[in-house]
C-alpha cells in the first residue's frame, strides 16, 4: 500500500513516525505539485490537498485526508465528487484555540490595545485619549454564523463574560447553555441588526459563500464589530472596509480571508480599527498532535477495513 504525503502541515518529521509505526505501507513525500502528479499515479491514499490535475492521474487512489478542516478547494474538483473516493478532515483541535483567538481580537478591539501598545512604544501616557472608548462586554449581543465546534466553544467562553449569545444555523442540534436562541438562516439580517458582535465560524460552503454581503453589513448595527475565523470568501472584504472607513462599524478582525494574503492595495492593511492576522489563530502544538493522531487513528481503521471518522459530506462542504 502506497501513501502519498503532500502537506508538511503535520511537520515534515511526521512521515518518520508513519513509517515506524506502519512499516507495511510505503510513505512518500511529494510537496511539490510536480513531485504529487509524478507520485500519485499508483497511491491508495493521500494526506494533502491535491489539485485536479493530480487526481486525473490517480488510477487507484481511495481515500484524500485533509489535514485541516477547510475541504471547499477539494469538492469542487469533480474526479474527487463524482468518484468514490472517500474524503476526511481533521476536526476537533483547531477549536479550543481559534476560540480563544476571538476572545483576544474581542478584547484588544474593545479595549484598544492596538493604541495603548502604539503609546508605549512612543513612551506616551495620554490618560485623556481614553476616557469612555474602554467597551464593557458584559451584557453586549453577540452573534454567531454557525454553531459547529468553533461556535460552540466561542459561545462558551463569551458566555463566561457575561455576553448575551444568539445563532444563526441551517441545522443546529444539541445547542450548549449560555446560547439564548438558535435560528434558521432566514433570520439572519435580524441577529446582524442585533448583534454588538458578529463572529463568523461556519465552513465555506455554497449556502454560505458571499451570504455577508454589501447589503448585509450595512443592516449591522451601528458601532459593532464583525470577527473572521473560519473561512475567507463568506463575507463581502471591499463593503466590509467600506463601513470600517465611514466609522459605521467599529472594528474588525480577519483570520481568514478571500485572497490570502489579502492584495497590497487591500484598504484592511491599513485601517486603524482592523486586525488581520496570517490564518494563524488555530496554530498551537496541541493543534498539530491533535492532527497527526487524526490521521494515525483514521490509517489504522484504512488498513483494517473499518468505516472511517470525519468522512465529509462534500454536498454541505463540510
Amino acid at each position: 500500500m502506497k501513501v502519498v504525503i503532500g502537506a508538511t502541515l503535520l511537520g515534515e518529521g511526521f512521515i518518520d513516525r508513519l513509517a515506524g509505526l506502519f512499516p507495511e505501507v510505503t510513505f512518500v513525500a511529494a510537496y511539490s505539485s510536480d513531485a504529487q502528479r509524478r507520485e500519485i499515479g499508483d497511491a491508495d491514499v493521500f494526506l494533502g490537498w491535491p489539485d485536479q490535475e493530480s487526481v486525473k492521474r490517480a488510477r487507484s487512489l481511495r481515500w484524500i485526508h485533509a489535514p485541516g478542516m477547510g475541504i471547499d478547494r477539494l469538492a469542487l474538483i469533480p474526479e474527487i465528487a463524482d468518484s468514490t473516493i472517500v474524503l476526511t478532515n481533521s476536526p476537533g483541535s483547531h477549536t479550543n484555540p481559534m476560540a480563544d483567538h476571538v476572545m483576544a481580537v474581542i478584547l484588544a478591539l474593545a479595549h484598544n490595545l492596538s493604541a495603548l501598545i502604539d503609546d508605549r512604544r512612543a513612551r506616551r501616557w495620554d490618560t485623556a485619549k481614553y476616557a469612555e472608548r474602554m467597551v464593557e462586554l458584559n451584557g453586549a449581543v453577540m452573534g454567531i454564523l454557525s454553531i459547529g465546534g468553533i461556535g460552540r466553544a466561542v459561545a462558551q467562553r463569551a458566555a463566561a463574560f457575561g455576553m448575551r449569545i444568539c445563532a444563526v444555523d441551517p441545522g443546529p442540534t444539541d445547542v450548549p447553555a449560555g446560547i439564548i436562541d438558535v435560528w434558521g438562516l432566514d433570520r439572519l439580517d435580524e441577529l446582524l441588526s442585533l448583534s454588538d458582535w458578529f463572529v463568523v465560524t461556519s465552513p465555506l460552503t455554497p449556502e454560505t459563500r458571499g451570504i455577508i454581503d454589501a447589503r448585509r453589513i450595512g443592516l449591522m448595527k451601528p458601532g459593532a464589530s464583525l470577527i473572521v475565523v473560519s473561512r475567507g470568501g463568506i463575507v463581502d472584504e471591499a463593503a466590509l472596509a467600506a463601513a470600517l472607513q465611514s466609522g459605521r462599524l467599529a472594528g474588525a478582525a480577519l483570520d481568514a480571508t478571500a485572497v490570502e494574503p489579502p492584495p497590497p492595495e487591500s484598504p484592511l492593511w491599513g485601517l486603524e480599527n482592523v486586525i488581520l492576522s496570517p490564518h494563524a489563530s488555530a496554530l498551537s502544538p496541541q493543534l498539530y498532535e491533535g492532527r497527526r493522531r487524526v490521521f494515525i487513528g483514521n490509517l489504522r481503521r484504512f488498513l483494517e477495513g473499518k468505516p472511517l471518522a470525519f468522512v465529509c459530506d462534500l454536498r454541505r462542504g463540510y
